[in-house]
């Protein structure tokens, strides 16, 4: 017998999204590439926009002997538009749901078919006592600061007190424009570092805002991390190579790193190309999901008249 595994489309992809149009683009496309429909509701912000790329999306296919049904775009924009999708068990294989934490949730709580998402993204960078100054300091400030709004931004910043030069991280970062909320060890390094809240540890800011704290080594930043990571993007910044492979083998998230900024976490970065979000379950798609994530996978058996004894 030949047996053989092969790609096949997860069906029809529902995908609910808020206020930017490219996503508009960007979701046909790769849904079509990957042999699915697409079903598309944009937010009211982008109505407009929406239209006018589907209806190019629509003549395109036309053009190119495909149906236009292939994607389709819901022509209205109230809330039960949304409740009728995420209701739609047999018409719908899978939701993917790009937006703010309220419509993610929602999506999340109210959905009848599986779902593809990520809530949040509190991600945490954990300096070792055996990190280079250097890369520490630039990893950092680059990890909170590039782009702050992005989901693989550093929210937290785990420091060993082990560590020989903490107060160097925490004045780049204020050089920078960030304010850092830390714990009491770390608010006694500086006058300028506020006091974190219990509630820190579990916000992501997408702003220039991070708290810091000091931990017991990887241990410590194990635990932490545990305890408030969102199981997005956690990374070391470590010389100690046995430290990075024990982090990376006991970190559970979507993306973890050693000695890399946080920001990397993004399916262009990953030679992925252009991705529909970055997943943070353990089934199906875990990480940047893009061609291969609105995929499955089917087997195909090849006999000539073989019975089981």
């Amino acid at each position: 017998m030949e047996l053989s595994r092969i790609r096949v489309p997860l069906g029809v992809v529902g995908i609910i999204y808020e206020s930017r149009p490219n996503v508009t683009a960007d979701a046909a496309a790769l849904g079509l590439m990957s042999g699915n429909a697409v079903i598309l509701r944009g937010g009211s912000e982008a109505v407009h926009s929406n239209r006018a790329i589907h209806a190019a999306l629509a003549a395109g296919l036309a053009e190119a002997g495909l149906s236009a049904d292939a994607v389709q775009l819901v022509p209205v924009q109230d809330r039960a538009a949304v409740g009728a999708l995420l209701r739609a068990q047999g018409l719908i294989d899978i939701i993917i749901p790009r937006g703010g934490k309220g419509l993610v949730a929602r999506v999340q709580d109210e959905a009848r078919v599986p779902v593809l998402a990520h809530l949040d993204g509190i991600n945490h960078l954990y300096i070792d006592g055996a990190a280079d100054p250097a890369k520490a300091v630039a990893l950092a400030v680059n990890a909170k600061m590039r782009r702050t709004g992005i989901c693989g931004a550093t929210e937290t910043i785990l420091i060993d007190r082990g560590y020989a030069a903490p107060l160097a991280i925490i004045d780049a970062l204020i050089a920078a424009g960030c304010e850092v909320r830390g714990d009491k060890g770390i608010a006694a390094l500086s006058p300028h570092v506020d006091p974190a809240s219990a509630t820190d540890w579990d916000t992501e800011y997408l702003d220039a805002i991070v708290s810091v704290a000091l931990v017991d080594g990887v241990a410590g930043a194990l635990a932490h991390i545990d305890a408030h990571s969102s199981r997005h993007t956690d990374a070391i910044v470590t010389e100690n190579q046995a430290a990075a492979e024990s982090f990376l083998a006991a970190v559970d998230s979507a993306i973890v790193m050693h000695n890399a900024s946080t920001q990397f976490a993004d399916g262009g970065e990953f030679g992925l190309g252009a991705e529909i979000g970055i997943a943070t379950g353990r089934l199906h798609a875990r990480g940047p999901v893009a061609l291969e994530g609105l995929t499955t996978y089917k087997w195909l058996v090849r006999g000539s008249g073989q019975t089981r004894p």
